[in-house]
């Protein structure tokens, strides 16, 4: 039902328009009466706007039973990919839903919002990770925002460009660029580092 509410309510808001459409008209479109819409959305921007609670839900799932020993980097990645699959699951609603959101002043407004929900749960769980570790706090803040950045940029493109399935593994792997330009693990020797230790080494043996 509400993956029925969804689909009406964009077609009436490409249709009809989105002022001029109502509550009751969605779920006339639907086939259900008022009542049922409410049980699943509390207003008509609602309808339209991806499933953001589900998605964090997910997300949040992945921060929280990861072991403690998995690199930060990988485990946000892996965080963040899981909204990809969320979209990838049905492609042409979210690319309805996508271009309407950004043709509509106040479902623009409402999914800008939204992003920074993603951004505070990242921080927040990568906040409780990295207790008691020097700079904890802005490693959080810092690799939190950097990876909704880059997902948004990934995922956004997908979308622009028509979410194609066979496109999606393209934008994916744009996204997980985002673990070069990361923070490294405190204790974790960088790329000169390890080649200048490479080079000691070879030197001792020749």
């Amino acid at each position: 039902m509400r993956r029925e509410l969804v689909a009406a309510a964009v077609r009436l808001f490409r249709t009809r328009g989105y002022e001029e459409t109502t509550v009751d008209d969605i779920a006339a479109a639907a086939g259900v009466g008022r009542r049922t819409f409410f049980r699943y959305f509390p207003s008509k921007e609602d309808a339209i706007s991806p499933d953001h609670e589900v998605a964090l839900a997910r997300i949040d799932e992945v921060l929280t039973t990861a072991h403690p020993t998995e690199p930060t980097a990988s485990l946000v990645v892996r965080a963040g990919e899981t909204v990809f699959d969320l979209y990838a699951e049905d492609p042409g609603l979210s690319v309805e839903r996508f271009r309407l959101t950004h043709e509509v002043p106040a479902l623009r407004d409402r999914e800008s919002a939204r992003v920074d929900h993603y951004r505070r749960l990242f921080t927040r769980r990568l906040r409780e990770r990295f207790a008691g570790e020097p700079d904890g706090d802005l490693r959080a803040a810092v690799i939190g925002a950097a990876v909704v950045a880059a997902h948004n940029l990934a995922l956004r493109g997908w979308l622009a460009g028509g979410g194609r399935p066979d496109d999606v593994e393209h934008h994916r792997e744009r996204f997980r660029k985002v673990i070069d330009l990361l923070p490294r693990e405190p204790g974790t020797p960088d790329v000169t580092e390890r080649l200048e230790a490479a080079v000691a080494r070879l030197e001792r043996h020749a």
